[in-house]
Formats: structure tokens, C-alpha cells, sequence
């Protein structure tokens, strides 16, 4: 069923960052950053794969994410949903029952047999593609996925995920420089409101957040190493 009335943008991310909270896919460890994919340490680790195993609250996001990109995209703005390898997968195929598209994938690389293809299901010339993935930080891997859909010849201008980091201030900048617009749920901002909101973590680990958040880089350049 396609969703179409839903609560305010700053509900919907109050309620998405509760509900990743609740399922304990928020971690924070000040003592013990964690390492991200590109080596830099961070006191903030989010793991939105664990939706897929929420139902309700699975359902609830996927809703959410629909009448997001319906508000602020248009309403009969897609053709096709696409989902990245891999963690896009699923919240694309959701997301594509809810608006009654079809759905493909668009692989990290070639898969270097058979088709040699990028693109898994029928995405045809002219097509306009909405992009679905889990999250984005700076925005940098989503334009790997835009360029091989751009490739097909058909368009590609918008982007969904759930969550955005939204501390890097030249993410949106890039993507637009791409000609993609960012569409999303919550952010890091929010989750740290509800998270002194519930009382989640202790007062102390919630500052050194707080600072993360507040000047990302040079917290990093700070303890790397």
C-alpha cells in the first residue's frame, strides 16, 4: 500500500533515531573508538543493517522513507528503485513495493563473469532512478552507484537512505555538484537528542559525542594513529 500521510520531518526523525536506538543499533564508545572503513577512528559506530530483522519497526522506517522521498521529490518523480550493493538491497526492494515500481541493484563493481554487469534487473534508457541505500556519510560511494545507473541511459538525480551522518558540511554540496539530491531520515544530530532524551548513555559519553560531532576532522586528526 503506498503511504501518503505520515507526521512532520522532525517527527519522523525523532521517531527514526528512537527506533535505532531501541534495536541497539546505535553504539557509542568514547574510551574505545571505533574504526571506520577509511582507517579514521570515531566514538560513533551506527549498524542499520539490523533493521531488516524489525518488522514493525522495519515497516514503520520503510514507510517513512517512501512519503519522505514523495514530499520531497514529487510524487510520480521514479520509474525504478535501485538499491546498492549490499546493504541497500533490501530497503530498496521495501521501499519500491511501497510505490508500486520495479526494483533492481547496481553491484560495487562488475562481477567480472557471464554479463560482466553492474546493473542486476531490467533498468531501461530514460528511466528516472531513485538511488536507496542504508546510510550515507560524506557521500562519496553514492556516486559510483549514480554513474553506473547514468550508464544504462537512464537518469539518475536523487538519492534515500536512512540515515545521514549530516556532521560533514560539504556532503550535499558533492552530491549536487553530481546533479543528486540527498534525501533522508535522521541524523547523528538527532540520535544525540533522543539519546539525552532517554538517557541512553552515561552524561560523559554523550559529550565526547557531542564533540565529535561538533568538529568531526579534527577529532579524528586528534587520536589517529
Amino acid at each position: 500500500m503506498i503511504p501518503s500521510t505520515f507526521p512532520p520531518k522532525a517527527e519522523i526523525a525523532r521517531l527514526a533515531a528512537r527506533a535505532l536506538l531501541e534495536i541497539k543499533a546505535v553504539h557509542f564508545n568514547a574510551e574505545t573508538p571505533f574504526t571506520l572503513a577509511s582507517g579514521l577512528p570515531s566514538p560513533t559506530y551506527i549498524d542499520c543493517r539490523k533493521l531488516i530483522s524489525y518488522p514493525r519497526i522495519r515497516s514503520t522506517l520503510m514507510d517513512f522513507l517512501a512519503v519522505t522521498v514523495m514530499r520531497e521529490a514529487g510524487f510520480e518523480a521514479f520509474d525504478n528503485i535501485a538499491g546498492g550493493e549490499t546493504a541497500g538491497i533490501p530497503f530498496a526492494a521495501l521501499v519500491a513495493e511501497r510505490l508500486a515500481l520495479p526494483m533492481t541493484y547496481v553491484r560495487k563493481k562488475p562481477k567480472g563473469y557471464g554479463r560482466n554487469a553492474r546493473i542486476e534487473g531490467a533498468m531501461t534508457e530514460g528511466q528516472r532512478v531513485l538511488l536507496v541505500e542504508d546510510l550515507t556519510t560524506d557521500g562519496g560511494s553514492k556516486l559510483s552507484f549514480v554513474d553506473a545507473i547514468r550508464e544504462t541511459g537512464a537518469t539518475c538525480g536523487h538519492t534515500a537512505v536512512i540515515f545521514y551522518y549530516g556532521i560533514f558540511p560539504d556532503t550535499e554540496a558533492k552530491l549536487g555538484a553530481h546533479g543528486v539530491k540527498l534525501h533522508h531520515l535522521c541524523t547523528w544530530w538527532d540520535v544525540l537528542a533522543e539519546a539525552r532524551a532517554q538517557g541512553a548513555f552515561d552524561a560523559g559519553t554523550l559529550a565526547e559525542v557531542e564533540s565529535f560531532l561538533k568538529a568531526p576532522r579534527a577529532w579524528q586528526e586528534a587520536r589517529k594513529g
